[in-house]
């Protein structure tokens, strides 16, 4: 790499330094995948032989299933076994899943490939910030999380640009421009990232507890996916929510009981923890309609190439970190609940001008524009501050699970939106009856965000959070993060 790029993260000698790089490789490689899987899921379905938008919708809630169950025991098993080994275990699972994703032949086979993903990137994810913190000294950890968290806030501004300019090429790039990166980043950590010392005391982690909240959300995805062709009425519908509640009810079980569940009930009983992470989840509800409808509408209705729908895009995603750096004063001023609602209410009024100004004649300064740039300043508001709001209500020996739950929530939620955006937009057979699914789609994603709003303002304010708020801009790239 080049000796003049001046990396955020180094802030000390060699080993730091070439653990930042080493980690801040990795982190982008996975926060950038969400946004530039978004922008090929039509490439996709045209390559499958005209792939229904339910089936492919699996491409992205497989991952997000397995990425929010996998967290927390992930986490747990590179406190065991050593973060180096997790980090590298997970970026190696990562590239060879990133492989297995572009030689798919059909979405069943692409669909698995990017579970194995969510494994991977479930170990990466929280052994990257335990290394670089390992790596640098006391007095700079601080600057070197945040310069860690902005990571993620530049991948969710270039993902849209980069999955047009791949899919351009060939869907499958958009896989495999991950393997030189993770091969690269798999051949330096060997050498260079710092050995750690692992506590192998304690329980290992309710792997069965994650297997269970696997079940449950995929069932629950499953049902609202198909609903729309097995009708709300039928039995299997039925017996999908059904069993998702089972198996919800049983997760809650295990996790009230086992030594070192995949959700430490307690934590919930944290009024501003349980409050803010049920806000982030209700959010990214709206955020992933957001995603999903905002690549269709350009590609499907306005006939936008992928480089151009990159393009389009774009401007929503680059808002985000600029304002999720710098709204610390503001949430200082007013509280995070107040910001965090105002994001919120922002993010819905965006979406609610899309369902208004909507018209299968491609406006794209008057149409999807403005509402691009309203719903990127409302998520640079609010994800941030909710994320920080959440961890700032932690105590400090639980501020890693505490952290993991959250995204956890935002996981769910991202395939909650997924599906019911599914649901709602269905197989419209001409260009009006496509205008009144994408605004049905637009509608529900605002009342979530309004509902998200109401929740925010449930917090107590706050002068001053014990936790910086842009410890949370890694999050804003991951819908399915």
């Amino acid at each position: 790499m080049s000796v003049g790029i001046s990396n955020p993260l180094v802030r000390s000698g060699p080993s730091a330094r070439a653990t930042a790089w080493i980690v801040s490789v990795g982190v982008f490689v996975v926060n950038l995948d969400l946004f530039v899987v978004n922008v090929a899921v039509p490439a996709l379905g045209a390559s499958f032989d005209g792939a229904s938008l339910a089936s492919l919708s699996w491409v992205l809630n497989a991952y997000a299933i397995v990425f929010a169950a996998l967290l927390v025991p992930a986490g747990r098993l590179a406190d065991r076994f050593g973060h180096r080994r997790g980090f590298l275990l997970g970026l190696a699972v990562f590239t060879l899943a990133s492989a297995l994703c572009a030689l798919a032949p059909g979405v069943g086979w692409l669909s698995a490939a990017r579970a194995l993903q969510a494994a991977g990137a479930a170990a990466l994810m929280p052994t990257s910030l335990a290394l670089l913190l390992v790596a640098t000294p006391a007095e700079r950890r601080t600057r070197a999380v945040r310069g860690w968290a902005a990571i993620g806030g530049i991948a969710a501004g270039l993902g849209p640009v980069a999955g047009g300019l791949l899919v351009e090429l060939d869907w499958r790039w958009v896989f495999l421009v991950n393997v030189p990166v993770g091969v690269a980043g798999l051949l330096l950590g060997a050498r260079l990232l710092p050995a750690d010392r692992p506590d192998r005391s304690g329980p290992l982690p309710d792997l069965a507890g994650a297997v269970l909240l696997t079940g449950a959300i995929g069932v629950l995805a499953l049902g609202l996916v198909k609903s729309d062709v097995w009708g709300w009425s039928s039995g299997r519908t039925i017996g999908a929510l059904a069993a998702a509640v089972l198996l919800a009810a049983a997760f809650w079980w295990r996790s009230a009981r086992h030594p070192a569940p995949v959700i430490e009930l307690p934590l919930l009983r944290i009024p501003a923890f349980s409050v803010a992470t049920c806000a982030a989840l209700l959010f990214t509800v709206a955020f992933a309609g957001l995603l999903l409808t905002s690549v269709l509408w350009c590609r499907q209705v306005w006939g936008y190439s992928a480089i151009r729908t990159g393009l389009a895009i774009a401007p929503g995603p680059l808002v985000v970190p600029v304002l999720a750096l710098s709204s610390g004063p503001l949430v200082r001023r007013i509280g995070a609940g107040r910001t965090a609602a105002l994001g919120c209410v922002l993010l819905g009024l965006g979406l609610v001008w899309w369902a208004l100004s909507a018209d299968p004649a491609p406006h794209y300064a008057t149409g999807l524009l403005p509402g691009m740039l309203v719903t990127g300043i409302g998520v640079g508001l609010a994800l941030p501050t909710l994320v920080g709001a959440a961890a700032a209500a932690l105590p400090p020996d639980r501020f890693a699970t505490g952290s993991a739950v959250t995204t956890m929530a935002r996981q769910t939620g991202s395939v909650l939106g997924v599906a019911v955006t599914v649901t709602l937009l269905g197989q419209p057979a001409t260009a009006s009856a496509a205008l009144d699914a994408f605004r049905h789609g637009w509608y529900v994603a605002a009342a979530s965000a309004f509902v998200a709003a109401g929740a925010s303002l449930l917090l107590r304010r706050t002068a001053r959070p014990s936790v910086p708020v842009t410890s949370g801009v890694a999050e804003v790239s991951r819908g399915s993060a």
